[in-house]
C-alpha cells in the first residue's frame, strides 16, 4: 500500500468513524471469506458495516477523528463495525453470526459515550430491534387516546339516545304545551255530552232544528210572567 492509498484508507475509517453511532471491535481470526460476507450481509440490514482494518492506519484515523477511545482496542487483528442505524440489530447480528460459527471474540467498543464490555454488548443485543420498540412506543401512546375516544362515543351515543327518547315524548317540539289544554284534552264535559253541552240541549237542538228551549232561572220566570197575566185577567172578568 503506497502512500496515497494509505491516506485515503486513513480518510475513509476517519470518516466512519465520526458517522458512527456505535464501534464495535471484534478478534476476527479463523473467519473465513463467506463467513465475513454473510456477517457483512447481516449488518447491511441494520445500517452498519464490517470492516477489517490496519491497526496502525486506524489509529491515526481516530486521532484525525477525536476518538480516543478506540484506540486501546487496537491490539492483535481487528475488525470494526461501525453502526449508523439499529445498534441493537447490529449488536444482535454479531451475536446471532458467532453462535453459529464461534469465530469472533469480542475486544470492546462504545455507543455514544458509553464504553461497552461484553456483557453490556450482550445486553444489547438482548433489546428488540428499533422498529419494535417504535411500534411498543406508538401502542404505549395511542392506550389513553383509544381510551378517550372509546369514551367520548359512547357518551354521545348515550346522549343521542336520551334525546330520542324525549324527542318521541313530543318535548322538544318547539313550544311547550301549557297545563290548561292538556286538561281540557284530557278532562270530560261536565254534562257529559259532546263539547260540553248537555244531552237535553243535543236533543232539543236535534229535534228542533231551532234554538233549544231555555232552561233554569230564564225558563222560572217565563212561567211567572204567564201566571200573573192569567191572574189579572180574572180579576178583570170579575
Amino acid at each position: 500500500m503506497n502512500r496515497d492509498e494509505k491516506s485515503q484508507a486513513i480518510e475513509e475509517i476517519a470518516a466512519q468513524i465520526e458517522g458512527a453511532e456505535a464501534i464495535f471491535a471484534v478478534d476476527y481470526r479463523g473467519i473465513s471469506v463467506p463467513q465475513a460476507a454473510e456477517l457483512r450481509g447481516k449488518l447491511r440490514e441494520a445500517d452498519a458495516s464490517f470492516r477489517v482494518v490496519k491497526n496502525r492506519l486506524t489509529k491515526r484515523a481516530a486521532q484525525q477523528a477525536g476518538e480516543d477511545r478506540l484506540e486501546e482496542l487496537l491490539r492483535g487483528p481487528t475488525a470494526l463495525t461501525f453502526v449508523r442505524g439499529d445498534t441493537a440489530q447490529a449488536a444482535k447480528a454479531i451475536s446471532t453470526f458467532n453462535k453459529e460459527h464461534e469465530v469472533l471474540i469480542f475486544k470492546g467498543g462504545f455507543m455514544d459515550d458509553v464504553s461497552l464490555d461484553e456483557e453490556k454488548f450482550k445486553s444489547i443485543a438482548r433489546l428488540p430491534a428499533r422498529e419494535v420498540l417504535d411500534g411498543q412506543l406508538a401502542g404505549i401512546v395511542a392506550s389513553p387516546l383509544t381510551g378517550l375516544v372509546r369514551g367520548l362515543g359512547s357518551m354521545i351515543q348515550g346522549l343521542a339516545l336520551q334525546l330520542g327518547q324525549i324527542a318521541e315524548k313530543g318535548l322538544v317540539t318547539g313550544e311547550a304545551p301549557s297545563d290548561s289544554a292538556v286538561e281540557d284534552a284530557d278532562a270530560p264535559s261536565a254534562g257529559g255530552g259532546v263539547g260540553g253541552t248537555s244531552p237535553e240541549e243535543a236533543s232539543a237542538t236535534a229535534g228542533g232544528g231551532g234554538s233549544p228551549a231555555p232552561t233554569g232561572p230564564a225558563a222560572e220566570g217565563s212561567e211567572q210572567d204567564e201566571t200573573s197575566k192569567d191572574d189579572d185577567k180574572s180579576k178583570e172578568e170579575e
